[in-house]
């Protein structure tokens, strides 16, 4: 990075996808700073028509008569001369989904900033906020990191913290994090004008990897601890939620909480059924879930589901 920082304010690129990268933009916008261009995936097939749905932050830089460009690549060089004609200062990455090459990271003035949703090098990779969630971590963060050729490799330019509580899901925590992030990009953009930046590399011995959620880890394995079980449905919660299977129904579990007491029941098997909830045994302590939602249903309480379906319930049972 360059030893000088401008002297006005910065021409900016912003290259971001969903709504959590629409709202980094958004902060953009209502910035001094001068936006010149808008980097997006393209328009997607969504919802039950599978109608071409264009991305939250194509939406929003439309609605800003912003110039949007949506390469399905940004190794043609069609798309390297566009962002070289641009003459930014520096290109903006929020969740963008796209592999920025060598040519791009290097064209504006300063590079490229990423904002990452962890505190790294814990979580580099494409999960970090349900991650952090699923391993019982305390606190997480974003990281404005100066981007490189690696995944989230780059040096670390700010970084801001928020603690994990027993209640947060992947959904709360992301809606955190939303927050946090624009102030911390726009906080390290004013101290780049500033020259007070300061790059840290990343201690390599400390990185962790956030894997891709699958739906098949959302299956609730009854061998786990319950305290871990109930991470993972903190975790998985909006997407992919977790779920078990009873008479060969899948049952999501939207919320769960946990009695620290051991039973000499199987795991997976079914200790109580009650309006304060469904009681499973664990390979440690007790899973008790509280808000589930069968196949083709809305979420419902313990209550409601063994209204319809008690006779899948019958204490001793076992669940899949």
């Amino acid at each position: 990075m360059s030893a000088t920082a401008p002297e006005t304010l910065l021409k900016i690129i912003f290259a971001g996808t969903p709504d959590f990268a629409a709202k980094h933009l958004q902060s953009l916008i209502d910035s001094p700073h001068e936006i010149v261009a808008v980097f997006t995936q393209p328009d997607r097939p969504a919802g039950r028509g599978n109608k071409l749905t264009a991305s939250p932050v194509k939406e929003l830089a439309e609605q800003h008569q912003l110039p949007v460009f949506q390469p399905t690549s940004l190794k043609h060089g069609e798309y390297q001369q566009i962002i070289a004609d641009l003459k930014a200062d520096i290109m903006i990455v929020v969740a963008y989904g796209l592999i920025l090459p060598k040519e791009v990271l290097e064209m504006p003035k300063y590079g490229c900033f990423n904002v990452h949703g962890s505190l790294l090098p814990r979580w580099r990779g494409a999960a970090p906020i349900q991650r952090a969630c699923w391993a019982g971590d305390t606190e997480t963060g974003v990281t404005i990191m100066q981007m490189d050729e690696g995944l989230d490799t780059g040096d670390m330019l700010y970084k801001a913290t928020c603690p994990i509580t027993s209640e947060d899901t992947s959904a709360t925590l992301y809606d955190k994090l939303a927050v946090l992030g624009p102030e911390a990009l726009l906080k390290t953009l004013s101290l780049l004008i500033k020259h007070q930046l300061t790059p840290q590399k990343q201690n390599e011995n400390l990185v962790t990897y956030a894997h891709k959620l699958t739906k098949q880890e959302a299956r609730l394995n009854w061998q786990l601890s319950a305290k871990q079980l109930e991470r993972c449905t903190r975790a998985f919660n909006p997407w992919p939620v977790s779920y078990f299977e009873i008479a060969e129904q899948p049952i999501k579990v939207w919320q769960s909480y946990v009695i620290d007491k051991q039973t000499s029941a199987l795991p997976g098997t079914i200790i109580s059924a009650d309006k304060n909830g469904i009681a499973v045994a664990t390979s440690e302590g007790i899973l008790v879930m509280t808000s589930l939602q069968p196949a083709g249903k809305k979420r419902m309480s313990a209550q409601d589901l063994l209204n319809s379906r008690r006779d899948w319930f019958t204490i001793g049972n076992m669940l899949k």
